[in-house]
């Protein structure tokens, strides 16, 4: 049990989430790699117009991941909450409850987005060159909604009780199935899109089956019996309560860069290629923050859950430290490399220049963005379930208003789709860390070790 499990209630903090961090941030590279494999095979061996109608659905799919996703994140928030109070029958039957949720709701999802994706795609204003490939592809990932949601799930799962390595070792191997399918069938077959997707939809499969499968037979916690199987309407309204906010703010991000994705489509195929090319990118420096930020929420997780309140204000410090870090390296790398990085994705100059132009503006926007992370993971982690969705409401209203105003109206064109996402971090950054000192800062600065005072955000547990 100890083997598979870390508890981070007791020793350094810096120690723990940075142990904690590094197989997760491999595990979300990969997964990342997993991503951009179809992008990069697709747009080096198929040409602009299909890298441009992968791009075209990416919002759309992360629309419906995310509306899964948050679910499964919320009840990892809730099962690391219970393993820092020792609650071991609670953490079990959280795993059941919200399991159940995740092989319920993807499925309606899928459905959804299945029947509704060439309107959708008709909203958008998505060119009519690239839209039937757009449609099949969509399609695909549609199929492959179950597979991906029940691996975050498990992953969320593992991470609540410190197993950050046991979920890479998946990641890693659908990874590699992902891009070696991704080759077979687009280069030597000639399938083009539809292999690429089909290439996705297996990888997804295997990481799932696989995941679920070692979870099962190693990890005790997973081993439920039929008494942690029960349905527990409190326990499932607790998961849900904390994960629907989180899914909303997702899908309400999501939304919102459908409506950015409208003003990109708006500008024809190099600007798609060159915005598909620098969003991929971006992916990929989200995850340094994306891995912290999960560490870290699971770290103030177990820790609010075991009172102890001023471990939580020093993992938001030491937290903090580590982004700023992480922020300069990245900053350096992206003015310095933009465009080679872009010329992995295509070869064609017009698309390789605009994206790099695109990419050293964003840059500048590093720290604005790392901080949302930072404050997400300590507010997630104490359960403060309004706060994801009202963030997720300033970025909406951030990403409908600012790029129009700074495309059309400030005279921009394409060059200010890149400034106005720097734009919008700022504002959802400013947004988090104010509703962290309104709600949370003093109370966790000044707790004394283990005091069992009220915490404003969330309900405390019982040890």
């Amino acid at each position: 049990m100890k083997n598979l499990t870390t508890d981070m209630t007791t020793g350094d903090p810096v120690r723990h989430i940075v142990r904690f961090a590094i197989p997760a941030l491999i595990g979300n590279v990969f997964q990342q790699i997993y991503n951009i494999a179809d992008s990069v095979i697709v747009g080096r061996f198929v040409g602009p117009d299909a890298l441009a109608a992968v791009g075209a659905t990416s919002s759309i799919t992360f629309l419906f991941f995310a509306l899964c996703n948050g679910i499964g994140s919320g009840g990892g928030i809730i099962a690391s909450q219970f393993y820092g109070s020792h609650e071991d029958d609670k953490v079990k039957n959280c795993i059941a409850n919200t399991g159940l949720i995740m092989l319920i709701v993807p499925v309606l999802f899928g459905m959804l987005s299945f029947l509704s994706a060439p309107f959708i795609l008709g909203v958008l204003d998505t060119p009519a060159d690239i839209l039937p490939d757009a449609i099949m592809y969509i399609r695909h990932m549609c199929v492959g909604l179950l597979f991906v949601s029940l691996y975050n799930y498990l992953s969320a799962m593992l991470r609540a009780l410190g197993d950050s390595r046991s979920p890479l070792y998946f990641l890693i191997g659908s990874t590699l199935i992902n891009v070696i399918l991704d080759v077979v069938l687009v280069y030597f077959f000639g399938m083009g899109i539809r292999g690429a997707a089909i290439a996705t939809v297996i990888a997804q499969f295997a990481s799932a089956a696989g995941c679920g499968i070692y979870a099962y037979r190693i990890n005790p916690y997973f081993r439920l019996r039929k008494d942690d199987l029960k349905l527990s309407l409190q326990m499932s309204f607790r998961v849900i309560r904390l994960g629907v906010p989180m899914s909303l703010q997702f899908a309400l991000i999501a939304i919102s860069s459908m409506a950015v994705q409208r003003i990109v489509n708006s500008y024809g195929t190099v600007v798609v290629a060159a915005f598909t090319a620098t969003s991929r990118i971006e992916q990929l420096i989200h995850q340094p923050y994306t891995t912290l930020s999960a560490s870290l929420a699971t770290y103030c997780g177990q820790n609010y859950g075991a009172h102890k309140y001023d471990r939580v204000y020093t993992g938001y410090k030491k937290g903090f430290l580590l982004m700023a870090q992480l922020t300069a390296l990245m900053f350096i790398v992206m003015q310095f490399f933009g465009g080679l990085i872009t010329s992995l994705f295509v070869s064609d100059p017009q698309v390789i220049e605009l994206g790099a132009r695109g990419l050293r503006i964003t840059s500048l926007f590093y720290l604005a963005l790392g901080t949302i992370y930072v404050i997400r993971a300590v507010l997630t982690g104490v359960g403060d379930a309004f706060f994801a969705l009202f963030n997720g409401i300033v970025e909406v209203i951030g990403r409908f208003t600012v790029p129009l105003l700074m495309t059309k109206y400030m005279g921009m064109g394409a060059t200010g789709i890149w400034v106005s996402t720097g734009v919008v971090w700022v504002l959802s950054g400013a947004t988090a860390w104010l509703r962290y000192y309104t709600h949370l800062h003093a109370t966790i600065r000044d707790a004394r070790p283990n005091e069992r005072k009220a915490i404003p955000i969330g309900q405390a547990r019982k040890a």
